[in-house]
């Protein structure tokens, strides 16, 4: 066993410049969907978790210090935002489109078909997150350099050197996916946006109206004429209502 004295020292690397416009912004119009929120949320557990790790390291403590940014950190603090995000997209579209049907006084039978269903929002949840497949790879070399340095001694400076290196490339393709997540959003807005103007365009079927209506005012036509004495009462009518007594 390796005496933990000739341990390589863990030393934590900045994140922040490397996360790039996850931590400052991208200008981007929000909309009707703010993002920021969610933005800093993702910041805000990265640099929690780097600052246990700063705390675990200075204590002593290899293998927590590690683990506190290792894979599984990211990858959590990932979908913890992307399934953020599309619970609040979903919540905006099923509100807008319920919107929708009642402007335009669908039946009530009807609307209940307009929300979401559950297959997809499965699917919103998954083109949204799906923005972060690039950070697997990257996620990937951040866990197989923690591993070799769990036990690296002093005179493997490199070990140190390549984890480091591997955080800050996962920081930076932590922003790539966030700008790759964003335009992801664009194209479900626009998609739902879609949607809605067609059932902005929706209207009550004439048919059901034509296929009663129509049948009934001959009806009543014909009845017309047979009470005006225009017509011959046939003998069923006559039995309802004796003509002529």
């Amino acid at each position: 066993m390796t005496n933990p004295k000739l341990l390589l020292p863990v030393r934590v690397p900045e994140l922040g410049p490397a996360l790039g416009k996850v931590l400052s912004g991208t200008g981007r119009a929000d909309g009707t969907l703010a993002l920021d929120r969610f933005r800093l949320e993702l910041v805000g557990r990265l640099f929690d978790a780097s600052g246990e790790a700063r705390r675990l390291a200075s204590a002593g403590e290899r293998d927590g210090a590690l683990a506190a940014l290792d894979a599984p950190v990211w990858q959590d603090a990932w979908e913890r935002t992307a399934a953020g995000i599309a619970g609040v997209l979903v919540e905006r579209v099923n509100h807008r489109l319920a919107g929708e049907a009642s402007a335009v006084r669908m039946p009530r039978r009807l609307r209940r078909r307009v929300t979401l269903d559950p297959a997809e929002v499965r699917g919103v949840s998954s083109r949204l997150g799906a923005s972060g497949a690039g950070l697997v790879p990257a996620l990937d070399d951040v866990h197989a350099c923690a591993a070799r340095l769990r036990g690296a001694t002093a005179g493997e400076r490199d070990a140190l050197d390549r984890w480091q290196e591997a955080l800050v490339a996962a920081a930076g393709r932590t922003e790539a996916a966030w700008l790759s997540l964003e335009d992801a959003l664009d194209t479900e807005i626009a998609r739902w946006d879609q949607v809605a103007a067609t059932l902005a365009r929706w209207r009550r079927p004439w048919w059901p109206v034509i296929a009663v209506g129509v049948p009934a005012w001959a009806f009543a036509l014909w009845l017309g004429l047979v009470l005006g004495g225009y017509l011959t009462a046939p003998g069923w009518l006559r039995a309802l209502w004796p003509w002529g007594s």
